[in-house]
Protein backbone atom coordinates (compact mmCIF):
# COMPACT_ATOMS: atom_id res chain seq x y z
CA UNK A 1 0.00 0.00 0.00
CA UNK A 2 1.24 3.57 -0.84
CA UNK A 3 1.70 6.06 1.88
CA UNK A 4 1.80 10.16 0.72
CA UNK A 5 4.33 11.83 2.71
CA UNK A 6 4.32 14.77 3.74
CA UNK A 7 7.01 17.18 2.87
CA UNK A 8 8.91 18.62 6.16
CA UNK A 9 8.80 22.57 6.43
CA UNK A 10 12.24 23.68 5.65
CA UNK A 11 13.31 27.32 6.77
CA UNK A 12 15.21 29.70 4.14
CA UNK A 13 17.78 31.58 5.80
CA UNK A 14 19.09 33.80 3.00
CA UNK A 15 22.25 35.51 3.42
CA UNK A 16 22.49 38.73 3.77
CA UNK A 17 24.18 41.16 1.04
CA UNK A 18 25.01 44.88 -0.19
CA UNK A 19 23.85 46.43 -3.07
CA UNK A 20 21.72 49.27 -4.61
CA UNK A 21 18.17 46.82 -4.42
CA UNK A 22 18.94 45.82 -0.77
CA UNK A 23 19.60 49.47 0.02
CA UNK A 24 16.03 50.15 -1.72
CA UNK A 25 13.90 47.60 -0.29
CA UNK A 26 15.89 48.62 3.58
CA UNK A 27 15.14 52.52 2.90
CA UNK A 28 11.66 51.62 1.80
CA UNK A 29 10.66 49.55 4.82
CA UNK A 30 11.98 52.06 6.82
CA UNK A 31 9.77 54.75 5.73
CA UNK A 32 7.03 52.35 5.32
CA UNK A 33 7.46 52.00 9.11
CA UNK A 34 7.75 55.11 10.24
CA UNK A 35 4.64 56.20 8.61
CA UNK A 36 2.38 52.98 10.19
CA UNK A 37 4.01 53.37 13.59
CA UNK A 38 3.66 57.35 13.93
CA UNK A 39 1.15 58.11 11.36
CA UNK A 40 -1.57 58.34 14.65
CA UNK A 41 0.90 59.91 17.02
CA UNK A 42 1.05 63.17 15.00
CA UNK A 43 -1.34 66.14 16.50
CA UNK A 44 -3.78 67.93 14.08
CA UNK A 45 -5.72 70.63 15.72
CA UNK A 46 -9.72 70.43 15.05
CA UNK A 47 -12.42 72.28 15.96
CA UNK A 48 -14.79 69.21 16.03
CA UNK A 49 -13.52 65.33 16.50
CA UNK A 50 -10.35 64.19 17.04
CA UNK A 51 -7.00 66.03 17.38
CA UNK A 52 -4.97 62.95 15.39
CA UNK A 53 -4.08 63.14 11.81
CA UNK A 54 -4.98 60.40 10.56
CA UNK A 55 -8.12 59.03 12.58
CA UNK A 56 -11.17 56.70 11.74
CA UNK A 57 -14.15 57.52 13.86
CA UNK A 58 -16.55 54.88 14.07
CA UNK A 59 -19.03 55.81 16.30
CA UNK A 60 -19.59 59.30 14.60
CA UNK A 61 -19.07 57.29 10.79
CA UNK A 62 -16.15 59.85 10.32
CA UNK A 63 -12.63 59.32 8.54
CA UNK A 64 -10.24 62.14 9.27
CA UNK A 65 -7.08 62.04 7.27
CA UNK A 66 -5.78 65.63 8.12
CA UNK A 67 -8.02 68.27 6.59
CA UNK A 68 -10.65 66.35 5.24
CA UNK A 69 -13.29 64.49 6.57
CA UNK A 70 -14.51 61.68 5.01
CA UNK A 71 -18.29 60.66 5.38
CA UNK A 72 -20.00 57.41 4.92
CA UNK A 73 -22.08 58.58 2.07
CA UNK A 74 -18.32 58.82 0.73
CA UNK A 75 -17.73 55.43 0.51
CA UNK A 76 -17.61 55.90 -3.64
CA UNK A 77 -14.39 57.44 -2.52
CA UNK A 78 -12.85 53.87 -1.44
CA UNK A 79 -14.23 52.51 -4.67
CA UNK A 80 -11.90 54.66 -6.82
CA UNK A 81 -9.20 54.37 -4.58
CA UNK A 82 -9.29 50.30 -4.62
CA UNK A 83 -9.64 50.56 -8.36
CA UNK A 84 -6.86 52.82 -8.46
CA UNK A 85 -4.96 50.41 -6.37
CA UNK A 86 -5.60 47.54 -8.64
CA UNK A 87 -4.82 49.55 -12.08
CA UNK A 88 -1.80 50.74 -10.52
CA UNK A 89 -0.91 47.25 -9.44
CA UNK A 90 -1.34 45.96 -12.90
CA UNK A 91 0.19 48.83 -14.97
CA UNK A 92 3.66 48.31 -12.58
CA UNK A 93 3.44 44.20 -13.11
CA UNK A 94 2.90 45.08 -17.00
CA UNK A 95 6.36 47.00 -16.58
CA UNK A 96 8.33 45.93 -13.96
CA UNK A 97 6.90 42.23 -12.75
CA UNK A 98 6.36 41.61 -8.91
CA UNK A 99 7.88 44.71 -8.03
CA UNK A 100 5.03 45.30 -5.05
CA UNK A 101 5.34 42.44 -4.03
CA UNK A 102 9.55 42.56 -3.88
CA UNK A 103 9.88 46.32 -1.75
CA UNK A 104 5.93 47.45 -1.12
CA UNK A 105 3.94 43.99 -0.04
CA UNK A 106 3.16 44.08 4.16
CA UNK A 107 4.39 40.57 4.17
CA UNK A 108 7.70 41.55 2.45
CA UNK A 109 8.58 44.00 5.12
CA UNK A 110 7.63 42.65 8.09
CA UNK A 111 9.09 39.38 6.75
CA UNK A 112 12.28 41.40 6.47
CA UNK A 113 12.23 43.50 9.49
CA UNK A 114 11.71 39.66 11.50
CA UNK A 115 15.05 38.51 9.55
CA UNK A 116 17.13 41.54 10.66
CA UNK A 117 15.63 41.04 14.38
CA UNK A 118 16.80 36.87 13.41
CA UNK A 119 19.95 37.81 12.16
CA UNK A 120 20.96 40.65 14.74
CA UNK A 121 20.71 37.82 17.63
CA UNK A 122 21.55 34.31 15.86
CA UNK A 123 24.25 36.03 13.18
CA UNK A 124 24.23 35.20 9.78
CA UNK A 125 23.00 32.62 7.53
CA UNK A 126 25.82 30.13 8.21
CA UNK A 127 25.36 30.46 12.08
CA UNK A 128 21.66 30.71 11.71
CA UNK A 129 21.73 27.36 9.72
CA UNK A 130 24.26 25.53 12.37
CA UNK A 131 22.16 27.11 15.06
CA UNK A 132 18.95 25.39 13.52
CA UNK A 133 20.65 21.92 13.26
CA UNK A 134 22.79 22.09 16.72
CA UNK A 135 21.17 19.78 19.39
CA UNK A 136 19.19 21.88 22.33
CA UNK A 137 20.79 23.51 25.09
CA UNK A 138 21.45 26.53 27.23
CA UNK A 139 22.62 28.87 24.17
CA UNK A 140 20.31 27.53 21.46
CA UNK A 141 17.18 28.21 24.05
CA UNK A 142 18.39 31.39 25.14
CA UNK A 143 19.14 33.40 21.09
CA UNK A 144 15.73 31.31 20.17
CA UNK A 145 13.60 32.56 22.89
CA UNK A 146 15.16 36.12 22.60
CA UNK A 147 14.45 35.73 19.16
CA UNK A 148 10.84 34.95 19.02
CA UNK A 149 10.19 37.59 21.92
CA UNK A 150 11.42 40.21 19.86
CA UNK A 151 8.99 39.25 17.09
CA UNK A 152 6.47 38.97 19.14
CA UNK A 153 7.10 42.78 21.11
CA UNK A 154 7.24 43.68 16.89
CA UNK A 155 4.17 41.66 16.16
CA UNK A 156 2.30 43.28 19.76
CA UNK A 157 3.77 46.69 18.52
CA UNK A 158 2.06 46.16 15.06
CA UNK A 159 -1.05 45.20 16.42
CA UNK A 160 -1.72 47.83 18.70
CA UNK A 161 -0.76 50.84 16.28
CA UNK A 162 -3.23 49.06 14.21
CA UNK A 163 -6.07 50.00 16.67
CA UNK A 164 -4.36 53.74 17.41
CA UNK A 165 -6.25 54.78 13.75
CA UNK A 166 -9.52 53.84 15.22
CA UNK A 167 -9.43 56.16 18.82
CA UNK A 168 -7.26 58.83 20.15
CA UNK A 169 -3.49 57.19 20.34
CA UNK A 170 -2.43 58.89 23.70
CA UNK A 171 -6.18 58.04 25.77
CA UNK A 172 -6.49 54.93 23.93
CA UNK A 173 -2.84 53.90 24.27
CA UNK A 174 -3.22 54.02 28.71
CA UNK A 175 -6.86 52.91 28.47
CA UNK A 176 -4.88 49.61 26.26
CA UNK A 177 -1.75 48.83 29.02
CA UNK A 178 -4.40 49.46 32.24
CA UNK A 179 -7.16 47.20 31.04
CA UNK A 180 -9.64 49.86 30.15
CA UNK A 181 -9.77 49.70 26.76
CA UNK A 182 -13.00 48.31 24.59
CA UNK A 183 -12.88 44.74 24.18
CA UNK A 184 -12.75 45.18 20.47
CA UNK A 185 -9.14 47.22 20.74
CA UNK A 186 -8.00 43.80 22.74
CA UNK A 187 -9.75 41.31 20.18
CA UNK A 188 -8.06 42.87 17.15
CA UNK A 189 -4.69 43.88 18.68
CA UNK A 190 -3.81 40.56 19.77
CA UNK A 191 -5.61 39.24 16.76
CA UNK A 192 -3.30 40.94 14.64
CA UNK A 193 -0.43 39.66 16.89
CA UNK A 194 -1.08 36.38 16.18
CA UNK A 195 -0.99 36.47 12.88
CA UNK A 196 1.97 39.09 12.30
CA UNK A 197 3.81 36.67 14.25
CA UNK A 198 2.63 33.44 12.37
CA UNK A 199 3.01 35.06 8.75
CA UNK A 200 6.27 37.24 8.90
CA UNK A 201 8.20 34.39 11.68
CA UNK A 202 6.54 31.22 10.90
CA UNK A 203 5.80 30.80 7.40
CA UNK A 204 7.10 33.60 6.04
CA UNK A 205 8.21 32.91 2.20
CA UNK A 206 5.60 30.24 2.49
CA UNK A 207 3.11 33.18 2.09
CA UNK A 208 4.00 34.13 -0.70
CA UNK A 209 4.59 30.90 -2.48
CA UNK A 210 1.58 28.86 -1.40
CA UNK A 211 -0.93 31.38 0.24
CA UNK A 212 -1.15 35.10 -1.57
CA UNK A 213 -2.88 34.67 -5.17
CA UNK A 214 -1.25 37.07 -6.97
CA UNK A 215 2.05 34.49 -7.59
CA UNK A 216 -0.79 32.34 -9.51
CA UNK A 217 -1.83 35.04 -11.87
CA UNK A 218 0.60 37.43 -12.20
CA UNK A 219 1.47 35.41 -15.64
CA UNK A 220 -1.73 36.95 -16.76
CA UNK A 221 0.02 40.17 -16.67
CA UNK A 222 3.37 39.58 -17.62
CA UNK A 223 4.97 39.10 -21.19
CA UNK A 224 7.61 39.02 -23.29
CA UNK A 225 8.03 43.04 -22.90
CA UNK A 226 7.85 43.36 -19.25
CA UNK A 227 11.25 43.77 -17.20
CA UNK A 228 12.04 41.17 -14.68
CA UNK A 229 15.13 39.42 -12.68
CA UNK A 230 16.89 37.83 -15.19
CA UNK A 231 19.88 35.48 -15.92
CA UNK A 232 21.78 35.85 -19.45
CA UNK A 233 22.12 32.25 -20.21
CA UNK A 234 24.32 32.88 -23.38
CA UNK A 235 27.02 35.15 -21.47
CA UNK A 236 26.69 32.95 -18.17
CA UNK A 237 26.90 29.47 -19.42
CA UNK A 238 28.37 30.12 -23.19
CA UNK A 239 28.65 26.66 -25.11
CA UNK A 240 30.38 24.71 -22.40
CA UNK A 241 28.09 25.56 -19.63
CA UNK A 242 29.53 27.56 -16.42
CA UNK A 243 31.89 26.68 -13.88
CA UNK A 244 33.95 27.62 -11.26
CA UNK A 245 37.04 30.19 -11.20
CA UNK A 246 40.05 27.48 -11.00
CA UNK A 247 43.51 27.09 -13.20
CA UNK A 248 43.30 28.08 -16.25
CA UNK A 249 39.72 29.59 -15.84
CA UNK A 250 40.33 32.58 -13.96
CA UNK A 251 40.02 35.76 -16.46
CA UNK A 252 37.05 36.05 -19.22
CA UNK A 253 39.86 35.48 -21.93
CA UNK A 254 40.86 31.97 -20.54
CA UNK A 255 36.69 31.55 -20.35
CA UNK A 256 35.81 32.53 -24.00
CA UNK A 257 38.43 30.04 -25.15
CA UNK A 258 37.12 27.52 -23.56
CA UNK A 259 33.33 27.96 -23.99
CA UNK A 260 32.94 28.14 -20.32
CA UNK A 261 30.26 31.26 -19.31
CA UNK A 262 30.91 34.24 -17.37
CA UNK A 263 29.53 32.62 -13.72
CA UNK A 264 31.53 31.13 -11.86
CA UNK A 265 28.88 28.97 -10.30
CA UNK A 266 29.03 30.59 -6.73
CA UNK A 267 25.67 30.02 -5.50
CA UNK A 268 25.45 33.61 -4.16
CA UNK A 269 22.30 34.28 -5.87
CA UNK A 270 20.53 31.26 -4.71
CA UNK A 271 22.23 31.45 -0.79
CA UNK A 272 20.57 35.70 -0.80
CA UNK A 273 16.69 34.84 -2.62
CA UNK A 274 14.51 35.13 -0.06
CA UNK A 275 12.14 32.87 -1.49
CA UNK A 276 15.03 30.21 -2.25
CA UNK A 277 14.78 29.62 -6.32
CA UNK A 278 18.09 29.42 -8.38
CA UNK A 279 17.12 32.27 -11.02
CA UNK A 280 19.40 30.37 -13.40
CA UNK A 281 16.58 28.38 -14.13
CA UNK A 282 14.36 30.73 -15.64
CA UNK A 283 11.23 32.58 -14.14
CA UNK A 284 9.57 30.80 -11.69
CA UNK A 285 6.36 31.77 -9.55
CA UNK A 286 7.27 32.05 -6.58
CA UNK A 287 10.26 35.24 -7.45
CA UNK A 288 9.26 38.26 -5.75
CA UNK A 289 11.02 39.69 -8.03
CA UNK A 290 13.10 41.76 -4.96
CA UNK A 291 16.68 42.45 -7.02
CA UNK A 292 18.72 40.88 -4.46
CA UNK A 293 20.46 38.00 -6.85
CA UNK A 294 21.54 40.60 -9.06
CA UNK A 295 23.08 42.45 -5.98
CA UNK A 296 24.91 39.22 -5.79
CA UNK A 297 26.05 38.77 -9.10
CA UNK A 298 27.19 42.37 -9.16
CA UNK A 299 29.92 42.04 -6.07
CA UNK A 300 30.66 38.57 -7.76
CA UNK A 301 31.52 40.79 -11.10
CA UNK A 302 32.80 43.23 -9.26
CA UNK A 303 34.90 41.54 -7.26
CA UNK A 304 36.62 40.14 -10.45
CA UNK A 305 36.45 43.28 -12.23
CA UNK A 306 34.24 41.99 -14.83
CA UNK A 307 31.05 43.72 -16.31
CA UNK A 308 27.89 43.71 -14.20
CA UNK A 309 25.04 42.92 -15.39
CA UNK A 310 24.94 39.03 -15.63
CA UNK A 311 21.94 38.87 -13.85
CA UNK A 312 19.68 42.13 -14.03
CA UNK A 313 16.51 43.95 -14.85
CA UNK A 314 15.59 42.51 -18.41
CA UNK A 315 13.17 41.22 -20.59
CA UNK A 316 12.59 38.45 -22.27
CA UNK A 317 12.35 40.11 -25.70
CA UNK A 318 15.52 42.69 -24.78
CA UNK A 319 17.67 39.27 -23.95
CA UNK A 320 16.83 38.09 -27.75
CA UNK A 321 16.50 41.30 -29.83
CA UNK A 322 18.05 43.62 -27.74
CA UNK A 323 14.81 45.40 -27.65
CA UNK A 324 11.91 46.24 -24.59
CA UNK A 325 8.70 47.62 -26.07
CA UNK A 326 7.59 49.27 -23.35
CA UNK A 327 4.67 51.49 -24.77
CA UNK A 328 2.02 48.95 -26.34
CA UNK A 329 -2.01 48.62 -26.11
CA UNK A 330 -1.93 47.14 -22.32
CA UNK A 331 0.21 49.31 -20.91
CA UNK A 332 -1.84 52.52 -22.36
CA UNK A 333 -5.19 50.85 -21.46
CA UNK A 334 -3.23 50.19 -17.93
CA UNK A 335 -2.00 53.56 -17.83
CA UNK A 336 -4.77 55.50 -18.70
CA UNK A 337 -6.76 53.76 -16.33
CA UNK A 338 -4.39 54.80 -13.53
CA UNK A 339 -4.82 58.37 -14.76
CA UNK A 340 -8.53 58.49 -14.94
CA UNK A 341 -9.14 56.89 -11.09
CA UNK A 342 -6.55 59.68 -10.20
CA UNK A 343 -7.86 62.65 -11.92
CA UNK A 344 -11.49 61.44 -10.58
CA UNK A 345 -10.47 61.07 -7.44
CA UNK A 346 -9.02 64.70 -7.21
CA UNK A 347 -11.94 66.02 -9.12
CA UNK A 348 -14.45 64.43 -6.44
CA UNK A 349 -12.18 65.32 -3.46
CA UNK A 350 -11.92 68.99 -4.78
CA UNK A 351 -15.18 69.13 -6.14
CA UNK A 352 -16.61 68.05 -2.50
CA UNK A 353 -20.10 70.00 -0.97
CA UNK A 354 -18.74 71.75 2.09
CA UNK A 355 -22.79 72.10 2.90
CA UNK A 356 -24.81 69.03 1.51
CA UNK A 357 -28.38 70.46 1.76
CA UNK A 358 -31.51 68.69 0.49
CA UNK A 359 -35.56 69.00 0.95
CA UNK A 360 -38.00 66.65 1.26
CA UNK A 361 -41.65 67.25 0.81
CA UNK A 362 -44.19 66.16 2.81
CA UNK A 363 -46.06 63.92 1.50
CA UNK A 364 -49.15 63.35 4.05
CA UNK A 365 -51.15 65.09 3.26
CA UNK A 366 -50.16 66.67 -0.09
CA UNK A 367 -51.06 70.16 1.13
CA UNK A 368 -53.88 71.40 3.51
CA UNK A 369 -56.61 73.70 2.47
CA UNK A 370 -56.53 76.36 5.37
CA UNK A 371 -59.70 78.37 6.70
CA UNK A 372 -58.49 81.51 5.10
CA UNK A 373 -58.63 79.65 1.53
CA UNK A 374 -55.16 79.67 1.29
CA UNK A 375 -52.85 76.26 0.42
CA UNK A 376 -50.11 75.16 3.17
CA UNK A 377 -47.39 72.85 2.33
CA UNK A 378 -44.96 71.21 4.04
CA UNK A 379 -41.13 70.63 3.66
CA UNK A 380 -38.31 68.90 5.58
CA UNK A 381 -35.29 70.98 5.02
CA UNK A 382 -31.80 68.80 6.04
CA UNK A 383 -28.42 70.58 6.17
CA UNK A 384 -25.33 68.84 7.53
CA UNK A 385 -22.32 71.40 7.76
CA UNK A 386 -19.11 70.03 6.57
CA UNK A 387 -16.81 72.41 7.39
CA UNK A 388 -15.15 73.05 10.65
CA UNK A 389 -16.32 76.34 11.07
CA UNK A 390 -19.56 77.73 11.99
CA UNK A 391 -22.14 78.13 9.25
CA UNK A 392 -25.49 80.31 9.37
CA UNK A 393 -27.92 80.45 6.21
CA UNK A 394 -31.13 83.04 5.49
CA UNK A 395 -33.89 81.17 3.93
CA UNK A 396 -35.91 82.88 0.66
CA UNK A 397 -37.91 81.46 -1.84
CA UNK A 398 -37.39 82.26 -5.57
CA UNK A 399 -40.35 81.71 -8.18
CA UNK A 400 -43.41 81.67 -5.98
CA UNK A 401 -45.01 84.96 -5.63
CA UNK A 402 -46.95 85.97 -2.30
CA UNK A 403 -46.09 83.04 -0.68
CA UNK A 404 -45.51 83.10 3.13
CA UNK A 405 -42.45 81.13 4.75
CA UNK A 406 -43.37 79.51 8.71
CA UNK A 407 -40.86 78.20 10.22
CA UNK A 408 -41.61 78.49 13.89
CA UNK A 409 -39.64 80.22 15.85
CA UNK A 410 -36.31 79.35 13.91
CA UNK A 411 -35.22 82.78 11.82
CA UNK A 412 -32.78 81.14 9.85
CA UNK A 413 -30.47 78.05 9.84
CA UNK A 414 -27.07 78.09 12.51
CA UNK A 415 -24.94 75.23 12.39
CA UNK A 416 -21.88 74.69 14.67
CA UNK A 417 -18.97 73.23 12.96
CA UNK A 418 -19.74 69.43 11.97
CA UNK A 419 -23.11 69.83 13.01
CA UNK A 420 -26.71 68.41 11.15
CA UNK A 421 -29.83 70.22 11.12
CA UNK A 422 -33.16 69.55 10.21
CA UNK A 423 -36.27 71.87 10.13
CA UNK A 424 -39.40 71.56 9.36
CA UNK A 425 -41.09 74.46 6.81
CA UNK A 426 -44.51 75.38 5.86
CA UNK A 427 -45.09 77.88 3.18
CA UNK A 428 -48.89 79.09 2.54
CA UNK A 429 -50.00 80.65 -0.66
CA UNK A 430 -53.33 81.82 -2.25
CA UNK A 431 -54.67 78.94 -4.38
CA UNK A 432 -53.88 79.34 -8.15
CA UNK A 433 -56.91 80.74 -10.38
CA UNK A 434 -54.97 79.89 -13.83
CA UNK A 435 -56.09 76.12 -13.41
CA UNK A 436 -52.30 75.25 -12.93
CA UNK A 437 -52.14 72.15 -10.09
CA UNK A 438 -48.73 72.56 -9.86
CA UNK A 439 -45.98 75.27 -8.90
CA UNK A 440 -42.35 74.56 -9.56
CA UNK A 441 -40.23 77.22 -7.29
CA UNK A 442 -36.44 77.16 -5.76
CA UNK A 443 -35.50 77.62 -2.41
CA UNK A 444 -32.51 79.69 -1.54
CA UNK A 445 -30.30 79.87 1.33
CA UNK A 446 -28.24 82.51 1.22
CA UNK A 447 -25.25 82.47 3.66
CA UNK A 448 -24.33 84.95 6.23
CA UNK A 449 -21.50 83.06 8.13
CA UNK A 450 -19.24 80.59 7.21
CA UNK A 451 -17.11 79.16 4.71
CA UNK A 452 -19.82 79.14 1.59
CA UNK A 453 -20.08 82.01 -0.62
CA UNK A 454 -22.58 81.30 -2.71
CA UNK A 455 -25.91 80.76 -2.31
CA UNK A 456 -27.75 77.61 -2.28
CA UNK A 457 -30.42 76.62 -5.12
CA UNK A 458 -32.87 73.38 -4.33
CA UNK A 459 -35.76 72.92 -6.63
CA UNK A 460 -38.69 71.87 -5.11
CA UNK A 461 -42.52 72.25 -6.18
CA UNK A 462 -46.01 73.75 -4.23
CA UNK A 463 -48.89 71.57 -4.94
CA UNK A 464 -52.38 72.82 -4.84
CA UNK A 465 -55.69 71.30 -5.42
Amino acid sequence: MRVNSVEKMVFIHPRSIKGRFRRFKTNVMVLAYAIFFLLPWIPWSRTVGPNQAISFDLSTQKFYVLNLVIYAQDIFWLAALLFLAAVLLFFATALLGRVFCGYFCFQTLWTDAFRFIERFIQGDRVARIRLEKAPWNVSKLAKMGATHVLWLILALWTGLSFILYWGYAPDLTIRFFTGDAPSAAYMSAFGLMVTTYLAAGVMREKVCMHICPYARFQSVMIDQDTLIPTYDTKRGEGTAGRAKPIKMLKTLEQRKEQGVGDCVDCGLCVQVCPVGIDIREGMQYPCIHCGLCIDACDSIMDARKWPRGLIRYESEAGLETGKTRFFKLRTYGYGLATLGAVLFLVWSISGKKLIDASVYQTRSPLFVMLSDGRIQNRYLIKLDNKTQNKAQFQLSLEGLDKAEVDMGKIKDFTLQPDESQSVMVKIRREKLTNGQKNKQFRFVLTPVVGDVKESIRIDSQFISP
